[in-house]
């Protein structure tokens, strides 16, 4: 049975918010696409979008907001578009702002490789001269040799002769071998053949490297091990994408190391003396942010390449469904806000800034339960959902639950709360700090208030409210309307009554009918020294709040005595009681001034 099966909802009560929240009016952008051939590209900031209905994929620009960049106006119409401009050089001084993400590839080299094992285990490592080769032959014939491969390619065994072995792969070693003994003895010979040392090559690595410079190595030694030899591509100004190969000044092969990044293909080369390893220049780039699997800084295959190339290395989240750009053309510095299908068209140049965003609203929200109810916690709902008709699908015990004090958590209330209290807190330190002062003696009496104020407003700002919305009235809750997130409380009933604050023993009492305030206050022992009589707190279940010592109380209210505050400055002490109320008020605390 739903909770508003046995009452008629209240479809216009009253919200009472613990604190109220200023809406700040959003400016129109008022700009839009710098570049032409991004043909019905739109301009807008996503805030000023965030009340439209719109299908997925689609433009969220409001009639007239678009301009041509070629009028010479940069337009600045996205989350950060602002400081993108600035990144990319476009200040009044030209001096550029900001950092970069890493380049796509960036750790590749961050780590030490995994040593390789020797060629002698290398069963494709192919025989060159001057490699060393341990030959055994027992039986008909006997001879241990440790031959060297001379420059013919070829090794001498005792009793057999030369064998041509250059050229042969290491793991066919020993079968070329003992064909060549079983030439001249053709039976009882056995023979055992195993590859000592192999000869290393030298091979230059250089251009855009951190260390280049020339290094030894098996010929058989990856490119990728040759280019960690030498410190890695410089990040700053190395290409990964342009790598050559040299022999003898001609181009052996080219490497695009974003292949073996997204592909695994690893450049297969069989590197000989002089080899040279060239990394180029770092060429056009673009930088990636926002929610992508690789946000990043990528090296564009050729000058200018459409978005969709760029989403196949970036790989954005299906999340993400508009795009900022930001940028420089021949008609200066421009910023863009496209939807994603827009995005894909649009041609990307060097010094391109991108910010992918989730800015597409979906149908429906996730909501949870807390307290006392029945079934999941979690619940999936429209996103015009109302609180009493989720209410009527949540089952509850009507016996344990107290479905007169519903109340919402909701984050956005609680950042609210927390702003509202940080200012009241900057402006209890500047009074305090700037109040003046008549004689030594008062202002002495300033420095102690001012330590204990500042003691005061550390604790304070630690204070996290829950940003609780009272939504029940008359025990009946309000139709209001939900919100991405909310929690929805359903307290239990309970015959407890918390009594706290200012008090000599704070503690929990059974709820007595005939008790009002000031009898629950002596039964936790009284007043302490520090408390204001006359400032008495009732919180109740749902989360509103009622002051004075004569209020009937009910079950599962908390009794809260505020502390007097006694100041040399009449503001000052308004001050520090108001922000008490407001932590009170968002929390259930009372924070002392000592």
């Amino acid at each position: 049975m739903g909770l508003n099966a046995m009452k008629k909802p209240l479809r216009f009560g009253l919200i009472a918010l613990l604190f109220s929240a200023s809406l700040l009016p959003v400016a129109d952008a008022g700009a839009a696409d710098p570049v032409k051939r991004l043909a019905g590209s739109q301009s807008l900031s996503p805030l000023a979008a965030m009340g439209a209905q719109t299908a997925p994929r689609q433009d969220r620009r409001p009639q007239g907001a678009s301009a041509a960049v070629d009028q010479g106006e940069p337009a600045a119409t996205w989350p950060g578009a602002e400081s993108a401009l600035k990144h990319q050089g476009a200040t009044p001084d030209g001096v550029s702002q900001g950092t970069e993400p890493p380049p796509f590839g960036a750790n590749l080299f961050a780590r030490p490789f995994k040593m390789e094992r020797p060629d002698a285990l290398n069963p494709d490592y192919i025989i060159v001269p001057g490699d060393q080769i341990a030959v055994h032959v027992w039986g008909a014939a006997q001879t241990e040799d440790v031959a060297v491969v001379d420059a013919q390619g070829n090794i001498f065994i005792t009793s057999i002769g030369p064998v041509k072995v250059a050229g042969t792969r290491s793991g066919d070693l020993g079968r070329k071998v003992r064909e060549a003994v079983a030439s001249v003895y053709s039976s009882n010979v056995e023979v055992y053949v195993n590859l000592l040392t192999s000869t290393p090559v030298e091979v230059f690595v250089t251009g855009a490297v951190r260390f280049p410079g020339q290094y030894a190595g098996a010929p058989t030694d990856s490119l990728l091990t040759y280019l960690h030899r030498a410190g890695g591509v410089d990040l700053e100004r190395g290409s990964f994408r342009k790598v050559r190969v040299l022999r003898q000044n001609r181009d052996l092969k080219r490497v695009d190391l974003y292949d073996f990044l997204r592909e695994g293909s690893v450049p297969s080369v069989r590197f000989a003396d002089g080899d040279v390893i060239l990394v180029g220049e770092r060429g056009p780039s673009v930088t990636v942010e926002g929610p992508t699997l690789n946000p990043f800084r990528f090296e564009l295959s050729r000058r200018a390449v459409p978005g969709d190339e760029l989403a196949t290395l970036a790989r954005p989240l299906v999340s993400a469904s508009h795009v900022g750009i930001s940028g420089n053309r021949a008609s200066g510095p421009f910023a863009v806000y496209v939807n994603y299908e827009q995005f894909r068209q649009f041609t990307l140049e060097d010094g391109d800034r991108l910010r992918f965003e989730a800015d597409q609203q979906t149908p429906s929200m996730l909501v949870s339960l807390e307290g006392s109810y029945e079934g999941p916690s979690s619940y999936t709902v429209a996103r015009n959902a109302t609180l009493t008709d989720f209410l009527d699908n949540v089952p509850v015990d009507q016996e344990l639950a107290a479905t007169q004090s519903i109340y919402l958590r909701r984050a956005s209330i609680a950042r609210q709360q927390k702003e509202l209290l940080d200012r009241s807190l900057r402006q209890l330190e500047q009074s305090v700090l700037t109040a003046p002062t008549r004689s030594d003696g008062e202002a002495e009496i300033r420095v102690r208030e001012a330590e204990l104020v500042s003691q005061f407003v550390e604790r304070a700002r630690q204070v996290q409210p829950e940003g609780r919305v009272v939504v029940s009235e008359k025990g009946r809750p309000s139709n209001v309307r939900l919100e991405p997130g909310d929690v929805i409380v359903i307290p239990t009933r309970t015959d407890i009554v918390l009594i706290g604050g200012e008090v000599m023993m704070p503690q929990a009492i059974v709820y007595d009918e005939k008790f009002r305030t000031s009898d629950y206050v002596q039964r936790a022992g009284g007043y302490t020294e520090r408390a204001d009589s006359g400032k008495v707190m009732i919180i109740r279940q749902n989360g509103a709040v009622e002051m004075g010592s004569d209020v009937v109380v009910q079950p599962g209210d908390q009794v809260v005595v505020m502390p007097a505050v006694e100041f040399k400055s009449l503001q000052v002490a308004k001050d520090i009681m108001q922000i008490l109320y407001q932590i009170a008020i968002s929390t259930a605390v009372v924070l002392t001034l000592l």
